[in-house]
């Protein structure tokens, strides 16, 4: 019964999870978790990675403390963020977040050296302001000084890597994050980096998830006094990691994966590179495995988490359970929002922007802690709809159901409305899908598991699932086409 560890940063904390495999089922342990905290500094928004790193060191103290003895550790991470390695190696700065306001404004810029049919057809990735080939166009347009001393291009789990490892990859999930890789070649794309003035030198080598990334450096294991264990590369976007969770035991899925963010879809073989796909802006992200993943991300519980804090701000706390009970006990169908709005992507005042939203769009603005989560909630649940549906028209599938797996399961009430929303059972579970799916890359990596078929048939017979039915049909369906209405979202 060996451990492995998977370390999984989330956009406000991270975990360090234990699992190994016993009689054919797999056993987890929570070794550490902190808090990651973005730091506001000179006007920009930075992640602070050394701290990161500094919790990662602790948890192999931990281990070591507590005579584990880690077999393998993987990376996950959010996507899109990025440090610079310089001539040394040395980190060139903090990275900036990917909420940072640098690149407020700098798509229609951008598409105007590099049309929208063109990025899209090469990359297959959404349009979003901080993608990564946003954030180094924002950079590069403002005379950044970090790019004339960068040497490599390194994502937040290889950037992770490499201080652990002191060895210098990409991976493929999180790379095709940036929009700069090529969704054909499978590879950086040489003439878009050409046309951005990027240095095809700073982006190396690409790792795929299960790849040997190396093994702890000399140098961590002299300060912690560990082994130097060896160190994989996982399906390194959380995302990614999420959806090898998936516990499906059919071939053809939809899934959505809950948290900070919302993202919902489906595997397919090969990307959907299709006019209508860019016009849905639809993403086709790398997977494991040979699969890339066809979805979409949804604003997802950003908008509760940033609304809890403005209560907190104005004297009123609630944990996470209280709002849920006062978002239930709520008048039905009050007020929607577009989660995707643009004003929700910032920190900021969230109920302010939610009365804001009502009042331009004609509505009464939700009165209340109560109204103001239950807007929130419906409202995802009915754009988990609006999002299934185009799904299913652009893999040209119709699903039973829906996986939803990620911390967001624990909200009850969103998987229940979600159900109702959609028409069709929800199957919730696991929650810590992604630090799951990290490590069963790394139990295919060794052996352990035979391939992602068998991982998932193990994740589905050692995690409880709980099925979701729809309900009040009518009144939801009736909710939908207000939705549709208010928000200005076509059929």
């Amino acid at each position: 019964m060996a451990d492995i560890l998977a370390y999984d940063l989330g956009a406000s904390s991270g975990r360090a999870l234990l699992g190994r495999l016993k009689d054919g089922r797999i056993e987890t342990e929570e070794l550490h978790r902190f808090p990651n905290d973005p730091v506001q500094v000179g006007g920009r928004l930075h992640w602070d990675i050394l701290r990161l790193l500094h919790e990662m060191k602790q948890t192999l103290l931990k281990a070591k403390h507590g005579g584990i003895e880690i077999q393998s550790i993987g990376i996950d991470s959010w996507a899109v963020d990025f440090g610079f390695a310089g001539e040394n190696g040395e980190l060139l700065g903090n990275p900036y977040h990917y909420r940072d306001a640098h690149t407020a404004g700098i798509m229609p810029r951008l598409f105007a050296d590099i049309p929208e049919a063109e990025l899209f057809a090469s990359t297959g990735i959404q349009f979003l302001p901080f993608n990564s080939i946003f954030q180094l166009y924002a950079l590069k347009s403002a005379g950044n000084p970090l790019l004339r001393e960068a040497k490599r291009f390194l994502m937040i789990p290889d950037l992770l890597r490499y201080f652990l490892t002191g060895e210098m990859h990409g991976e493929f999930t999180n790379a095709t994050t940036t929009q700069l890789f090529s969704a054909t070649a499978k590879d950086w794309d040489q003439a878009l980096l050409a046309k951005l003035g990027l240095p095809a030198e700073w982006f190396g080598p690409v790792l795929a998830p299960g790849d040997r990334a190396g093994s702890l450096s000399q140098a961590v294991t002299e300060e912690l006094g560990v082994p130097a264990i060896p160190v994989y590369a996982v399906a390194e976007h959380d995302t990614g990691s999420a959806v090898v969770a998936v516990p499906a035991l059919e071939e053809q899925f939809a899934y959505l994966s809950c948290g900070t963010w919302s993202l919902i879809g489906t595997e397919v073989t090969e990307p959907v590179l299709t006019d209508r796909a860019r016009e849905l802006n639809f993403t086709n992200e790398g997977g494991a495995y040979g699969t890339y993943r066809l979805l979409k991300n949804i604003m997802g519980l950003w908008i509760v988490n940033e609304s809890r804090r403005a209560w907190e701000r104005e004297g009123s706390a609630y944990s996470f359970p209280e709002l849920v009970a006062l978002a239930e006990g709520a008048p039905a169908f009050g007020a929607f929002i577009d989660p995707d709005d643009e004003v929700f992507l910032p920190p900021g005042d969230m109920p302010g922007r939610i009365a804001e939203y009502c009042r331009r769009t004609g509505q009464q603005p939700p009165e209340g802690v109560g109204a103001t989560m239950r807007c929130i909630l419906e409202s995802l649940a009915l754009k988990y709809r609006y999002a299934l549906e185009r799904v299913e028209e652009l893999a040209g599938m119709r699903y039973g159901g829906l996986h939803m797996v990620g911390g967001g399961i624990q909200n009850t009430l969103l998987c229940r409305w979600t159900a109702s929303a959609i028409g069709k059972p929800v199957w919730a579970g696991p929650a810590e899908g992604s630090a799951i799916g990290n490590l069963a890359v790394q139990w295919i990596a060794s052996g352990e598991l035979a391939d992602l078929r068998e991982a998932r048939r193990v994740i589905r017979e050692s995690f409880d699932v709980v099925t979701y039915a729809p309900e009040d049909a009518s009144a939801w369906e009736d909710a939908y086409r207000k939705f549709l209405r208010i928000t200005s979202l076509s059929q």
